[in-house]
This record gives structure tokens, sequence and C-alpha cells, in this order.
């Protein structure tokens, strides 16, 4: 016969034992669960490489760039102004060069004009024949060869400064005729608080003194420069209304210095005496 205390270990060993299948059970189920869990983690993860593979290598690069098109960004190209100019005339730029300056042949005491007939319209230029004899007589020689025509004026700064830079046959702002003018004309009286003002052309140059060649730049907006550019001509008010049509257009890089969304090209430069 079963005592007391044998049955009480009794009924206690069974209910530790359905305490002990209760707990394995329980991780049995758990085990399951996570299994399950792990698994739909796992096409998921699979899932979201996959079509992160997809569009970088195949559409998304489509998706890519039509949010480039829409959502203005560093890296996204600057829209381009309507171009406002005319197609060039027929022709191409004529390969000149010379190894010295051209002997003096103007009158420093009469009138010249140099009229810049461009795609965009013309620009006439009253030319400082007294003040700057080097560079007027250079031009002079130059348009007389046709070196100008057909070349692009290939700089446009819309930026800490206002200039519309021409005259390199190269259109790269590398060209040059082969020889170098002195340094004019850098007392001007328009000259004032280191300023070109607006409708003034003046000599580009390397940096360094008496390094002009045949690039120039034609001043939109009064801009502070150092006087080190020789100040040879100033522009009428027709052509600074084309010279405001090219500058509206804009330029191409969109960061102030770059090439001119308008076709700027010189189908012919003439030098007049009057």
């Amino acid at each position: 016969m079963v005592s007391q205390e044998q049955r009480r270990r009794q009924l206690a060993r069974e209910k530790f034992l359905r305490q002990q299948q209760r707990r394995t059970e329980a991780r049995r189920k758990a085990r399951v669960r996570n299994s399950a869990i792990a698994s739909v983690l796992g096409v998921i993860v699979i899932g979201a490489v996959a079509l992160y593979t997809t569009h970088v290598l195949g559409d998304g690069d489509k998706k890519t760039d039509a949010s480039a098109k829409t959502t203005p960004s560093a890296s996204a190209s600057p829209s381009k102004a309507p171009d406002p100019c005319h197609k060039p005339a027929a022709g191409s730029v004529k390969k000149l060069s010379w190894k010295k300056e051209p002997a003096m042949s103007i009158d420093t005491s009469a009138k010249y004009t140099l009229d810049l007939a461009t795609t965009c319209g013309d620009i006439p230029i009253a030319l400082k024949a007294s003040a700057a004899p080097h560079t007027v007589n250079s031009f002079d020689f130059l348009a007389g060869k046709g070196y100008f025509d057909h070349t692009k004026c290939h700089r446009l700064t819309t930026q800490g400064i206002y200039v519309l830079q021409c005259g390199d046959p190269q259109g790269t702002g590398m060209g040059g005729p082969g020889y170098t003018l002195p340094d004019e004309n850098l007392k001007d009286a328009s000259l004032k608080k280191n300023t070109y003002p607006a409708g003034t052309v003046a000599m580009a140059n390397t940096g360094q003194k008496h390094t002009g060649g045949s690039q120039f730049f034609l001043v939109y907006k009064d801009s502070p420069l150092p006087p080190q550019y020789t100040p040879f001509g100033t522009i009428d008010a027709a052509g600074m209304k084309v010279l405001n049509k090219i500058t509206g257009a804009g330029e191409s890089t969109g960061q102030g210095d770059g090439a001119p969304n308008a076709t700027v090209v010189i189908d012919k430069a003439t030098v007049t005496k009057s």
C-alpha cells in the first residue's frame, strides 16, 4: 500500500514531468516560429537585393535619369534657355599665324569702327585708335585677313564679372595670332575704382604683362577688374541690345563661367575708317 508521502512525491514528480513537457513543447513551437520568420526575412532580403541590383544595373538607371530631370541637384545638367541666334554663315575658320606684330598702318588721328556681324546680330564697336594704337592696328590687320570670320565667342562669365569672350579661332581660349601686343590705355578715364564699365571692349591676356593677342572680351555689366586689360573700344546702344540678348540665354555649365548657350559666331569682322 502506498503511503501518503510516496503519493505526494509521485504527484510532485508527475507535475514536474508535465511542466517539462510544456516547456519542451513551447521551445519546439518557438523554433518552428523562428524558423518561419527567418525564412520570410530571407525571402525579403533576397528580394530586396534583387530589386536593388535591378534598379542599379537595369531599369533603375532609367528611373534615376527621370528623377534627375525633374529634381534639381548639383549633378544634374543645367537646363538651357532657347538659342536666340541664327545659324552661322557658310564657311570655316582660317588657320593663320604670324611671327611678329604687324607694322603700324593706321592713322591714329582718325576714327575706326570694328563691326562684328554675328549670328545674333551686329555689334558695332568704336575703337580707340589714339589711346591703343597697337591694339587697334592689330585688329585692323587681322580683320582684313579674315582672321575672326566664322570664329565662336567661346566663353561667357555671369558671376563675379560679366563678360563675353571672343577672338580665338580655336574656340578653346588657347588660340592666338602667333604674336603678342603691349598693354595700352590702362589709365583710361572710364576705368574707375577697378571697374570695367558695361559697354567696354578690352583685351584678354594670360595675367602677365604684354600678353594680349587676338582674344578680347565685351563687358555687358559693370565688372570689378584691376586695370590690367587694354580697353580699346566701346559698344553702342544697338550693340548692347545684341549683347544682352546673348547673355540672357546664359552659359552652359550653370556655374557662372562656360560656353554661352547662344550660338555666337562672328560671321564677319570688319574695321572701317571714318
